[in-house]
């Protein structure tokens, strides 16, 4: 490594030093990449070895190295938590040893794979639990992910990559973390790295480069990556965390998003994650979870199956940072025209169906379209963003 890398890293070692003596709670820093193999369990062991320089106390509480020589290479002084063996069904399985890691009590743990699901029978069913259970302990933790893995992207990755990409995990997550790093490269270096074997098995590469690795599926997932750090600097610059200066209230954003469900499962998934990606994009003050509950969808009325969706995606936006409002009325419009005044919404977001075109479903009947025509005969500076399924 030469001298200017060196003062790199010790730069960023210095620094996030400075952000866990800062706080009593552990710190959470992510590195954040577009896919496999761009380098980021790579970078996360090298900041682990800058900082064991700087006298810190770092334990390797999990990390997966693929077997790549480059990233082994890395596992170097830095002491390493053997991983704890669980039962399941007559097999032993490894994970990370959270109680282990709780006990010894680092300053800083490097955890790799956070949207990994853990066996059943682990203190926590997914590792970001974990990751939030340690942080809580005083511990603080560098981890890393793909963007693929963001609940709120999971409907845009699946359009993108044609990958139902099932290992997910909440945006809070994230938008609690203090620093996240963007680990970057071309999408030329990227599928280069795959063909020379330095991701995948040989015999996967041929896959991998028709379906996921795709030029333009990579070109994309790596927009949504760079994105993704951008809004976390652009929300500490808003509140003044991870050491960037604070925004003064008066230039603050004070959008509150409405978003409007009804029991239908695909509609709403999309209307919450939308809406999820609009809030963080804004930097709103806060957002919502409509769901107005008529008398023909009493739990007597309507199935356990549309109840158990309903229900999920009631649960995705709490994971998503919103606020669950349940009314009971028969006028949808009413209803949600008056719970926007009550929360002074200035986004309302609704489902409407792209079947047979947008333009003719405007032309429709519909709770949207009453609810746009009722909208146009008020005073109030209330927008509506449309999300079509």
């Amino acid at each position: 490594m030469s001298p200017t890398e060196e003062d790199q890293h010790d730069t960023s070692a210095e620094r996030f030093l400075r952000l866990v003596q800062a706080k009593r709670r552990g710190t959470l820093k992510v590195y954040l990449g577009l896919a496999a193999g761009v380098g980021k369990t790579y970078r996360m062991l090298q900041e682990a070895h800058d900082l064991h320089q700087h006298g810190v106390h770092v334990l390797l509480g999990y990390v997966e190295t693929h077997g790549r020589a480059e990233t082994v290479a890395q596992l170097r002084q830095v002491p390493l938590l053997p991983r704890k063996h669980i039962f399941y069904k007559g097999r032993a399985l490894e994970e990370m040893d959270v109680e282990g890691i709780a006990q010894r009590r680092p300053q800083v743990v490097i955890v790799d794979e956070l949207a990994h699901s853990n066996v059943p029978g682990s203190r926590h069913e997914k590792r970001w639990q974990d990751v939030e259970y340690l942080v809580a302990q005083g511990i603080s933790v560098i981890t890393a992910v793909n963007v693929q893995h963001l609940e709120s992207l999971h409907d845009q990755v699946l359009k993108i990559t044609g990958t139902d990409v099932t290992e997910r995990i909440p945006d809070r997550l994230l938008q609690l973390a203090d620093e996240m790093v963007n680990v970057d490269v071309t999408v030329g270096e990227l599928r280069a790295r795959l063909e020379e074997g330095k991701i995948y098995d040989p015999a996967k590469v041929p896959t991998a480069l028709a379906h996921f690795f795709q030029a333009e599926n990579l070109l994309q997932l790596r927009r949504l990556a760079v994105r993704e750090v951008a809004q976390l600097l652009g929300r500490q610059v808003e509140t003044g965390s991870g050491g960037a200066p604070a925004v003064s209230a008066a230039r603050r954003n004070d959008d509150r998003l409405l978003a409007c469900i009804n029991s239908n499962d695909q509609a709403a998934r999309e209307i919450i994650r939308k809406t999820s990606r609009l809030a963080d994009r804004l930097s709103a003050a806060a957002w919502y979870v409509l769901y107005v509950q008529t008398g023909h969808e009493t739990a007597d009325r309507i199935g356990l199956a549309t109840q158990r969706h309903l229900l999920h995606n009631l649960q995705l936006a709490t994971e998503l940072g919103a606020q669950i409002l349940r009314v009971k009325d028969d006028d949808i419009v009413g209803a949600i025209t008056r719970v926007a005044a009550e929360k002074e919404a200035t986004l309302l977001v609704c489902g409407i169906t792209s079947e047979k075109g947008l333009w003719g479903q405007l032309s429709r009947r519909g709770v949207t379209n009453d609810l746009l025509r009722a909208l146009a005969h008020t005073n109030r500076d209330l927008d509506i963003f449309l999300v079509t399924y």
